[in-house]
């Protein structure tokens, strides 16, 4: 792993050292960053350092935009989501410019983190599949112990409708989901 790279990494882990929620035993966005690499490494070996650097970065900070901050209901949700992506965007470019990365390694980070071209470019395509990845091994069992069978099925299917043809193969491949479920993966 380069310098430059690890440097990065390092920041980001730092940045999210400071998480105040803990999640088995670690904050939980140092968890989720670290969560979010292994699949990256295990879903694509061969990213760019741009993807692996978004991917670790992916919830930098999280906790300082707090949901509930702003209103209630779907605009609030998706104010705060585009929010949250600005925001980590610009702490990641930022990371890697003073790291040494070039302008435009900086900016395609930047782009992935807030998904502009999902399902047109790539690399942002990529990340989007390992944050789905990662909701379905780590996440996707906890949130629906908390929900309706009904709100389950529609968070299954937005997130298949998010993913690649490859990704949605690789879960139907890679989970054990009930067929009302699976059938959202179906390509």
């Amino acid at each position: 792993m380069s310098a430059r790279k690890q440097t990065v990494l390092d920041a980001i882990d730092a940045a999210n050292q400071q998480d105040p929620t803990i999640e088995d035993g670690q904050p939980a966005a140092l968890l989720y960053g670290q969560r979010m690499s292994a699949e990256l490494d295990r879903l694509f070996p061969d990213a760019s350092d741009p993807l692996q650097i978004a991917a670790r970065g992916q919830h930098v900070e999280r906790w300082k935009l707090a949901r509930s901050e702003y209103p209630e209901g779907r605009t609030g949700y998706l104010t705060w989501r585009k929010a949250q992506a600005e925001h980590h965007a610009e702490i990641v470019m930022g990371l890697m410019k003073r790291a040494g990365y070039s302008a435009d390694e900086t900016e395609s980070a930047g782009r992935m983190l807030r998904k502009q071209g999902i399902k047109r470019d790539d690399e942002v395509q990529a990340l989007e599949d390992v944050i789905c990845f990662v909701f379905l091994k780590w996440y996707f069992a906890p949130f629906a112990e908390k929900h309706s069978a009904e709100k389950i099925q529609r968070i299954v299917e937005k997130t298949a409708r998010k993913m690649s043809g490859d990704g949605r193969a690789r879960v139907l491949s890679e989970f054990d989901l009930p067929e009302h479920l699976a059938t959202a993966f179906q390509v």
